[in-house]
């Protein structure tokens, strides 16, 4: 019996140092999130005794190595309504495909309602070319460099949901080799710099 006591002490202890290694790594995972305010305003309820003021906030979350989330709040003090926010954003991410952890494997589009945007993939250096709400969203996922442009609303919620649209649209060349049964060099473009000479993407 006391053989048995002692296993299954021992086993609650193994668990608890695996909970605690769990727990250790989701600290570390949300200590390496970063979170930007893309929007904040006031709204109104109105009601039989007039109107109850809220704020409403706009955040998008990211790891700066290709996760990407955003979430709405909202509360009748601007702390709280960011905190939800933010609760939801890490909630909502998912991860894109980057090209050398820097830009876009290839162009894209993206729609939103009445928003609309364009992205391009950019050689180094190039840097954000990009405003408002998608510059935001290019800054927590980790892109260094792209050329967007928003050709619909500049609604900040509709921009950040478009931009969010497009970037779900990328594929990187291995996720597009397994569907087709290609190899990956199969799939990559050769392009044509200045000198004529082809250059593997």
């Amino acid at each position: 019996m006391a053989r048995e006591g002692e296993r299954s002490e021992r086993g609650g202890e193994r668990g608890d140092r695996g909970r605690g290694r769990r727990d250790r790594n989701e600290d570390r995972e949300q200590s390496e999130i970063v979170d930007k305010l893309v929007a904040i305003n006031r709204v109104a309820k109105v009601v039989k005794g007039g109107k109850n003021f809220a704020f409403a906030a706009l955040v998008v979350v990211g790891d700066q190595k290709g996760r990407i989330g955003y979430g709405h709040g909202k509360a009748r003090e601007v702390p709280e309504a960011i905190r939800k926010a933010t609760e939801e954003a890490k909630k909502s991410m998912v991860r894109v495909p980057l090209r050398e952890g820097r830009t876009l494997h290839h162009d894209t589009h993206g729609r939103w309602g009445a928003g609309k945007v364009i992205m391009r993939s950019a050689p180094a250096g190039t840097g954000v070319i990009a405003g408002g709400p998608m510059r935001a969203v290019f800054d927590v996922l980790g892109i260094r460099d792209v050329v967007a442009k928003s050709t619909g609303s500049s609604n900040p919620y509709n921009m950040v949901r478009a931009t969010v649209d497009a970037l779900k649209r990328q594929a990187s060349p291995r996720q597009i080799a397994s569907k087709r049964g290609l190899k990956v060099q199969d799939i990559i473009a050769r392009r044509t710099d200045g000198s004529g000479n082809a250059e593997v993407a």
